[in-house]
């Protein structure tokens, strides 16, 4: 039997010390619980070095992966501030993949002295991530079976910014576009590409970092262009008739698509009533930062039944 020590047994009061001390410890262990699996969640897959400057990425194969078949490829480049981890958690690609059997990365953009970005605004960076893109392709190409003609690219907000700058100048690979909250920085007369490319677009009608009639917000000191007259300018890019027609998807979301546009390459803008800064039917954003998402549309998968329709038309 144990000794008593004032009035109590010592095996006890040694069990109690054991979970005091536990729970204070608690804490600490949950937290290096949480950085570690934090960083098994965010860790890159792979990496290249691009321009002199090592460039990151997570990549996602299905597992029906068939190296004898090609496969189409979807890049999807994050937001501002972000980082490719994330991208993939907002916008749910890897179930669409898995479901539709093509390969996805999410590539990183450079931090430079300040949050990670994407140099969308033209000049030496934009070119930099530019080229980094390409040189992603073709290391991925010399590793699996990608389809050349099948190879899209999507982002949301900065990242949709890229995504149109690469229409502008890697229109050559590219076989169309998906954009999100496109935090549009490019001019149109810096688009010197003037190849069709097909488009689709999401924007909700109270996002406050990009607002959808245009001007300038706490993001960034530049004016943001009209969506809607922005994607008028895409769709006379792509030489399509002059008229659009509007439907209405859900209580909250309309859909405007240009027809009769050169080589098949439909412009489509999908509007989304009092939606916010979000990914339309994708992971969870904090409400109170960036405003509400719907759920009323799915914009992954809309994108990859667009995708799915499109293939890079060579002259």
């Amino acid at each position: 039997m144990s000794t008593a020590v004032g009035g109590q047994p010592v095996k006890s009061r040694g069990m109690v010390l054991a979970v005091v001390l536990v729970l204070i410890n608690l804490p600490v262990a949950l937290a290096v619980i949480e950085a570690v699996s934090y960083h098994v969640r965010n860790r890159s897959s792979g990496s290249i070095v691009s321009s002199g400057v090592e460039r990151e990425y997570l990549l996602h194969v299905p597992r029906s992966y068939d190296r004898s078949r090609p496969t189409p490829l979807v890049i999807s480049m994050h937001g501002g501030a972000l980082w490719p981890a994330a991208q993939r958690e907002i916008s749910q690609w890897d179930r669409v993949a898995d479901e539709h059997g093509f390969i996805v990365v999410y590539p990183s953009a450079v931090s430079g002295h300040g949050p990670r970005a994407w140099r969308a605004g033209g000049g030496p960076g934009l070119m930099r991530d530019v080229r980094f893109i390409s040189e992603l392709i073709d290391t991925l190409r010399a590793s699996y079976n990608i389809d050349p003609a099948r190879i899209y690219a999507d982002g949301l907000s900065n990242g949709g910014g890229m995504t149109f700058a690469l229409s502008c100048t890697l229109s050559d690979r590219i076989a169309a576009v998906g954009l999100v909250a496109p935090a549009i920085f490019l001019p149109w007369p810096a688009c010197m590409d003037r190849r069709p490319v097909p488009m689709i677009a999401f924007h909700g009608t109270a996002d406050h970092a990009v607002p959808y009639h245009g001007g300038q917000s706490w993001v960034a000191p530049i004016a943001f262009p009209d969506i809607p007259a922005w994607t008028k300018k895409w769709a006379e890019r792509n030489r399509c008739g002059p008229n659009s027609t509007d439907s209405a998807v859900a209580a909250d979301v309309t859909r405007r698509e240009y027809l009769n546009c050169a080589g098949g390459a439909a412009v489509l803008l999908y509007t989304v009533l009092e939606g916010g800064h979000t990914w339309p039917g994708g992971g969870p954003l904090p409400e109170w930062f960036v405003g509400t998402t719907s759920n009323s549309i799915d914009a992954t998968g809309q994108m990859w039944s667009f995708f799915s329709e499109h293939q890079l038309l060579r002259n």
